[in-house]
């Protein structure tokens, strides 16, 4: 499923910028937060996209 593929990169792109926001690195704090909006996006079509699948099966 593509929108999962996008889901597990936005994590994964996040991790250098976690790594120096922990550092004290505000810029990519900022960057951290605006991809965590994306990730909670991108988490909410997946799991729309798996209830449109168990709705399918289910009828």
């Amino acid at each position: 499923m593509e929108d999962y593929e996008r889901l597990r990169e936005l994590v994964e792109s996040a991790a250098e910028d976690i790594k120096k926001a922990s550092g004290g690195n505000k810029a990519a704090g900022t960057r951290v937060r605006k991809t965590m909006q994306e990730i909670k996006e991108a988490a909410q079509t997946v799991r729309k996209k798996i209830l449109e699948v168990r709705s399918q099966e289910a009828a």
